[in-house]
């Protein structure tokens, strides 16, 4: 959409009436919220509109489209590539008062929401339901599921379940003019002709905006093993990574990998972890299984332990004992948020292949210790699909410093083909 060059009260006033008084906020009310969780600035739209229902956002664009009026698409305000951000002259759509699950169906494992569920409540219904959810991230407490959908989101086991596109059978889909696309899908194999969703799948909201999905549940598996593995090399790092694969029978769910300088930050205090193993690894892999057998799958993960332990194919490790035990592992993989004690600072999001990450991430340092003189580089990710991320500390966190930072950790990705993002998409940031 073209951007509006005034705000129109005929617009606010308009809207409306559409939405009621509580559904539109304007002065204070937007000024009061942040653009997400790594930005602390003000959302800078003239207005936030919170629909209820696919018709009332059809009838939303429908306006806005033949006003010229320019709408930012917000979820839970947690993504990390500014694609929420709206500046003083655009109006913000938010799905917020979206949130109901309509139906979960057991026998078929699926379930019917709407765009504006939180991922950790629609995790919560679907275990209630003894199935599961296998989207898993980091701000599953806050993210929604339209923007889930609408980035591709990845997280924890798409080494196992695939990104969100996996998991999505059917759609409900505004177009820009207010048109509504509903394909609401609830089978796995429809091989009938074109499947558009895929074309809004990962597409950020500049196709349309999703207001209701059909996502494809899985049965609650019986037994999850986590285990914190300390190794000496990356290339003891990728060895476990295809031993454990083929050992576990198909029950890899994670495959997490922190470099030692990651490690450090999230279990030394302030941090609220503490170390599990000693701090003076290069490499920590947390690992976890889900299975079915609760007593043959422990008895699989123990013999791989002792196995590699003997072998001296690993340093050391540590085996969950209970779901406390599972939190605090994976709590420590969840903190990225200790990084701000070295704020301002830049996150990266960047896929290649496994066999170049080893090299890559030794390039990436030596050309960050060419450009600073000083700077911080925090180095972890979902190293079993492919996928890494750098948080970078340096400089006063202005744009001359973003430029030296992105073409220290880009530029490497150009020879190996590499990707700018793995999960996080484009936003306005990556745009360049």
């Amino acid at each position: 959409m073209q951007r509006a060059e005034t705000q129109s009260p005929d617009l606010v006033s308009d809207l409306t009436t559409l939405l009621g008084r509580d559904g539109v906020l304007t002065g204070a009310d937007v000024s009061a919220r942040n653009s997400g969780f790594w930005n602390a600035t003000a959302v800078g739209a003239f207005a936030i509109l919170r629909p209820r229902s696919t018709e009332e956002v059809a009838a939303v664009l429908s306006l806005c489209n033949a006003k010229g009026q320019a709408v930012v698409a917000q979820g839970g305000r947690t993504g990390l590539v500014e694609s929420q951000h709206a500046s003083n002259n655009e109006v913000v759509l938010s799905l917020e008062r979206m949130n109901k699950i309509e139906e979960i169906n057991a026998a078929e494992r699926t379930v019917v929401v709407q765009a504006g569920v939180v991922l950790e409540a629609l995790q919560q219904a679907a275990d209630s339901a003894g199935l599961m959810l296998p989207l898993d991230i980091g701000g599953r407490g806050s993210c929604t599921i339209g923007g889930n959908i609408s980035t591709n989101a990845g997280g924890n086991r798409v080494i196992r379940y695939g990104m969100t596109r996996e998991s999505v059978l059917g759609l409900e889909v505004v177009l820009a003019d207010g048109t509504v696309l509903s394909s609401m899908n609830r089978m796995i194999k429809n091989n009938a002709g074109y499947d558009l969703k895929h074309l809004f799948i990962g597409s950020e909201g500049t196709l349309g905006v999703v207001t209701r999905a059909v996502l494809r549940l899985r049965e609650k598996p019986r037994s999850q093993e986590t285990m914190f593995i300390a190794l000496d090399s990356f290339a003891a790092v990728t060895k476990l990574l295809k031993r454990a694969d083929a050992a576990l029978g198909g029950m890899l769910s994670a495959f997490e990998v922190m470099w030692n300088d990651f490690y450090r930050l999230v279990t030394t205090a302030p941090a609220q972890q503490s170390p599990p193993l000693p701090q003076t690894y290069p490499f920590y892999v947390l690992l976890e299984a889900m299975g079915g057998d609760a007593v043959a799958d422990r008895g699989r993960i123990e013999a791989l332990l002792g196995e590699c332990l003997d072998s001296g194919e690993i340093g050391d490790a540590v085996l969950a004992e209970n779901e406390q035990q599972r939190r605090n592992l994976w709590a420590m993989r969840d903190d990225v948020g200790q990084a701000y004690r070295y704020a301002p600072m830049f996150v990266f999001d960047v896929s290649l292949r496994v066999s170049m990450m080893d090299a890559y991430v030794q390039q990436v340092r030596a050309n960050m210790a060419a450009k600073f003189a000083d700077f911080q580089l925090f180095t972890f990710g979902h190293i079993g699909d492919g996928n890494i991320h750098f948080v970078a500390a340096v400089g006063d966190g202005g744009d001359a410093a973003r430029k030296l930072v992105e073409h220290a950790i880009y530029e490497p990705l150009r020879a190996i083909a590499g990707s700018v993002s793995a999960e996080h998409g484009i936003g306005l940031e990556k745009k360049p």
